[in-house]
C-alpha cells in the first residue's frame, strides 16, 4: 500500500517539476505557490524575483513628485483611517503576485519621503543604496545570524562591522566585539542587562533582581531609559536623573559626583552610569572620562561588581571617523566655522574609549535603513561568559561563532548587519566625513539666515550638532532681546508661555501645509519637527515648572538633498505662518 502511494505521488510530477493534470488540487495550488519563491538554481532569464523587484521600484518611483513637488509620496493628503484595518479578511484563494505587489506599493501613499529636499524632521535620514541592496539580499536567502551554520559567511558582516567600529573607538579589535540589534533601545537594553549581571553577579539571572541598584543618567538622556529599567525588572523608580549644565545641556560632573558619593556612603550600588554622546536636540556630549574616574573613586559596596559605564552614542558615534582627518590641511575644504565645530565634536567624543559598552545607530548617523543598530562591548569574552546560556537540543555549534547562546534574540535577521557593514564599506572615513561636515555647512547657512531676520533667534547657536532650534517672535519684536528676557527673567514667564504657544502654532500650521500638499505662497511646505522642552529657563533649573521651558522649531537636515534653497523656503514659510496666525488671533479677526 505504501509503495503504491509513493508511486502515485511520484507520478504527479513531470520531469521539469511541473504537475500533471491528474494531480490533486493541493498539488496544483502548491505548484502555483512554488512559482512565488526564488528559484534554487541560477537563471539568466525570466527571473520572477527580478521582475517583481523592478515592478515594485517603478511603482514606488511613480509615487514620487516631479520637481519641486510635495514632500510626501503619492497625491493623497488625507490622514490614514486605521480603523479600517479590522475589516481585513484572509483571501479565500491564492492571489496574483503582481496584485499583491501593487497593493503593497499603495500602502506607501502619503508617507513622508525622507529623500525630499524639504524633509528635515527629527533625526530620520534616508538610506544609502549600498545598505538597501545589501539588506534586500538577506530577504532572498534569510540568513539568521544566530549562528554560523544558518548564515555562514554572512556572519562576516557582523564580525567585520564590530572590528571596524572597535578601531574607530580606539579599542583592541581582537578583544572587543559587537552585536547588531533592534535599534538604540535594543542597545540600551543590552547595556543595562550586561551591567546588571556584572554588578549583581550571574546568579541574578536565576534569582532575579532583588537589589534596588541605581541607574544614573542625565536629565537629557533618552527616554528609552524607562523602557530598559522597566523591561529588565530594575524598575523605573531606580533611575536617578543627573542635572545638566544649563549652557551645554551635558551631564554635570559635579552633580554626578555628589550623587555617587551619597550612594557610596549609603552602601547603595550603582548599576550603571549612562553617558549620552549626542542628545537629540542639543547634541550634548556627557563627560565620559570624568564618569570613569568617579566610578573608580566611588566603588560599589563589597559583594557587588564594578559599576558599568555605557555610552548611548547612537547619534554621536560617526564623528569618530574624524580621528584620521588632517584638521590643519583640511582636505575636504570645510569652512573655518564648520571645521571648528567638527574638531570640537571629535575632541568631545573620543573619550568613549573609556566606556564598557557603546550603542551605535546606523539608521541615524550611518544613513542605513531602519532598523540597524550595533551594540559594542570593550571585552566581548567577558560579556559572553556572563550572558551565556546552555545550548539547545536542536542547535549544534558547527562553526566557531554562535551568538545565539548569549543574545536576547534567538532569531536575528542579517538585514541589520548587512546594511551596517555595506554602509561602512561604501562610505569609509571620507564618505562619512563629507556627509557629517556637509550637514553642518547647511545648518550654518540656516543659522546665519536667522541672524539676518530680527524676529527670529537660534536658541542653540553654541551647539555643534545637526539640528537648528529657533524661535519666531511676533512681528516687530526684537527676538534676541526678548529671548534673553524669557530665559533669565522670572517676570517674563507669561511672555515666554505665550511665545511658546506661538512656536507650537507655527509648527502645526507648517505641518498642515505640508500635509495638504498644496502650494502656499508659491512654495511647498517643509516637513520639520518642534521641541516642547529644549531646555528649562535659568529660573527653572530643576525643571519643576513645566511652563518655564523653551519651545523651539526644529530643522534636522539629515537628508543629503537639502540645500540652502531648502532652508530659505523653511524660513520664508515659517514667517508666513506667523503672519497668518497673527491675523487669525487679531482682535479684528473675523470682523
Amino acid at each position: 500500500m505504501l509503495e503504491e502511494r509513493v508511486s502515485e505521488f511520484a507520478g504527479w510530477w513531470q520531469d521539469d517539476g511541473a504537475v500533471h493534470t491528474h494531480a490533486p488540487a493541493w498539488a496544483q495550488v502548491r505548484a502555483d505557490v512554488q512559482q512565488a519563491f526564488p528559484s534554487p538554481y541560477s537563471s539568466t532569464s525570466n527571473d520572477p524575483l527580478a521582475r517583481l523587484v523592478g515592478i515594485s521600484i517603478q511603482l514606488l518611483d511613480n509615487l514620487k513628485p516631479t520637481a519641486p513637488g510635495r514632500a510626501f509620496l503619492g497625491n493623497d493628503p488625507s490622514t490614514p483611517d486605521y480603523s479600517r484595518a479590522t475589516q481585513a479578511t484572509l483571501p479565500e484563494k491564492l492571489q496574483l503576485l503582481d496584485r499583491v505587489v501593487v497593493e503593497s506599493a499603495q500602502l506607501f501613499q502619503g508617507m513622508p519621503q525622507w529623500n525630499h529636499p524639504l524633509t528635515m524632521p527629527n533625526v530620520i535620514p534616508p538610506a544609502n543604496l549600498a545598505a538597501i541592496v545589501a539588506a534586500m539580499m538577506t530577504e532572498v536567502f534569510s540568513p539568521n545570524i544566530i549562528e554560523g551554520e544558518y548564515s555562514w559567511n554572512v556572519e562576516f558582516s557582523e564580525l567585520e562591522s564590530a572590528a571596524m567600529v572597535a578601531k574607530l573607538i580606539g579599542w583592541d579589535a581582537e578583544t572587543a566585539g559587537g552585536l547588531y540589534t533592534f535599534g538604540g533601545s535594543g542597545c540600551y537594553l543590552y547595556g543595562l542587562k550586561y551591567a546588571l549581571t556584572q554588578v549583581l553577579g550571574a546568579q541574578s539571572r536565576h534569582g532575579g533582581i532583588r537589589t534596588n541598584g541605581k541607574l544614573l543618567v542625565s536629565q537629557q538622556g533618552h527616554y528609552c531609559k524607562l523602557n530598559a529599567t522597566d523591561w529588565t525588572g530594575l524598575g523605573m523608580d531606580n533611575i536617578i536623573a543627573i542635572e545638566t549644565d544649563p549652557d551645554t545641556n551635558a551631564m554635570s560632573a559635579d552633580h554626578l559626583e555628589w550623587v555617587m558619593s551619597k550612594l557610596y556612603n549609603q552602601n547603595i550600588p550603582v548599576i550603571s552610569v549612562v553617558c549620552t554622546i549626542g542628545t537629540t536636540d542639543a547634541f550634548a556630549i556627557d563627560p565620559v572620562a570624568k564618569a570613569r574616574a568617579l566610578i573608580e573613586r566611588y566603588p560599589n559596596p563589597p559583594g557587588y561588581g564594578k559599576a558599568f559605564l555605557y555610552c548611548d552614542a547612537v547619534i554621536g558615534w560617526s564623528w569618530l571617523t574624524f580621528a584620521k582627518y588632517d584638521f590643519q590641511a583640511n582636505p575636504l575644504g570645510f569652512s573655518p566655522e564648520v571645521l571648528t565645530a567638527i574638531a570640537a565634536n571629535y575632541t568631545a567624543i573620543q573619550d568613549v574609549i573609556y566606556a564598557d559598552a557603546i550603542g551605535c545607530d546606523f539608521h541615524k548617523v550611518g544613513w542605513a535603513p531602519y532598523n540597524c543598530s550595533l551594540f559594542m562591548m570593550k571585552d566581548y569574552a567577558a560579556f559572553q561568559n556572563l550572558m551565556r546560556r546552555p545550548g539547545s537540543d536542536y542547535l549544534q555549534e558547527r562553526t566557531s561563532y554562535n551568538p545565539g547562546l548569549y543574545t536576547l534574540e534567538v532569531s536575528r535577521s542579517a538585514a541589520y548587519s548587512m546594511a551596517g557593514w555595506a554602509t561602512l564599506k561604501f562610505l569609509g572615513y571620507e564618505g562619512l566625513q563629507a556627509i557629517l561636515g556637509g550637514i553642518l555647512e547647511i545648518q550654518t547657512h540656516l543659522r546665519h539666515s536667522l541672524t539676518l531676520e530680527p524676529t527670529t533667534v537660534c536658541v542653540n547657536a553654541d551647539d555643534n550638532g545637526f539640528v537648528t532650534l529657533f524661535r519666531v517672535y511676533p512681528s516687530g519684536v526684537d527676538a534676541t532681546a526678548q529671548y534673553q528676557r524669557e530665559l533669565t527673567d522670572p517676570a517674563a514667564r507669561d511672555q515666554l508661555y505665550a511665545n511658546n504657544q506661538l512656536q507650537e502654532a507655527i509648527a502645526n500650521k507648517l505641518w498642515n501645509w505640508f500635509r495638504d500638499g498644496q502650494l502656499h505662497y508659491g512654495e511647498y511646505a517643509p516637513y520639520i519637527s518642534y521641541s516642547t522642552g529644549f531646555r528649562p529657563t535659568e529660573y527653572n533649573a530643576d525643571g519643576s515648572d513645566p511652563k518655564a521651558v523653551i519651545y523651539a522649531l526644529k530643522a534636522f537636515p539629515m537628508n543629503l538633498n537639502i540645500t540652502p534653497a531648502s532652508m530659505a523656503t523653511l524660513l520664508r514659510l515659517a514667517l508666513a505662518a506667523r503672519t497668518e496666525i497673527e491675523a487669525e488671533t487679531s482682535p479684528c479677526a473675523g470682523v
